[in-house]
C-alpha cells in the first residue's frame, strides 16, 4: 500500500441539460443524472446510487482486506446497502446507511469469528468514517 495520504481525482461536466459524465484516469467514464426523485430520468447512475454503491464497495473491500489478515477463508459475501435520504434541520442529506451482509463460509469455519471480522469491517471502512469529514470547495466561474 501507498503511504498517506493518497489523493483522488474525478472530472464531472455536463451541458446545460442532460448527462454528467464522470471520469477518472485509467476507468470507462460514467454517465450520470439526477435519480427519479428530483426529476431525473431513473436510467442512469445518480451521485445518491454513487455514494450508497461506495458503501456497499468499501464494505466489501474492506472485509476482504481484513479476512485475508485474519486468515479467514470465505467463498461469497454480498452486501445491500440502503441510504435514507431526508431533512435534517434545513438541509437535505443521507441520516443513515443500513447495510446487510450475507458471507458465505466453508464448513467447518468459525462462525463467531466470521461474525466479528464483519463488525469489525463496518467499523473500519473508510467511506462511511468519511461520512461527516469536513468538506472544502474550490470554486471558478468563467463567463462564455
Amino acid at each position: 500500500m501507498e503511504a498517506f495520504p493518497h489523493h483522488y481525482q474525478v472530472t464531472a461536466s455536463a451541458g446545460y441539460e442532460g448527462e454528467v459524465s464522470l471520469t477518472a484516469d485509467g476507468v470507462e467514464p460514467i454517465a450520470s443524472a439526477a435519480p427519479v426523485q428530483f426529476d431525473g430520468p431513473g436510467d442512469r447512475w445518480s451521485p445518491e446510487d454513487l455514494l450508497v454503491a461506495a458503501v456497499a464497495d468499501c464494505f466489501i473491500l474492506t472485509f476482504r482486506a481484513i479476512a485475508k489478515h485474519s486468515k479467514l477463508e470465505w467463498t461469497t459475501l454480498e452486501c445491500n446497502a440502503t441510504g435514507t435520504l431526508d431533512k435534517d434541520g434545513r438541509k437535505t442529506c443521507f441520516t443513515a446507511f443500513t447495510i446487510n451482509a450475507r458471507l458465505e463460509v466453508p464448513e467447518g469455519t468459525d462462525m463467531e469469528k466470521a461474525h466479528k471480522l464483519l463488525e469489525k469491517s463496518e467499523e473500519s471502512c473508510l467511506v462511511t468514517n468519511s461520512l461527516n469529514s469536513e468538506v472544502t470547495l474550490n470554486a471558478e466561474v468563467i463567463g462564455t
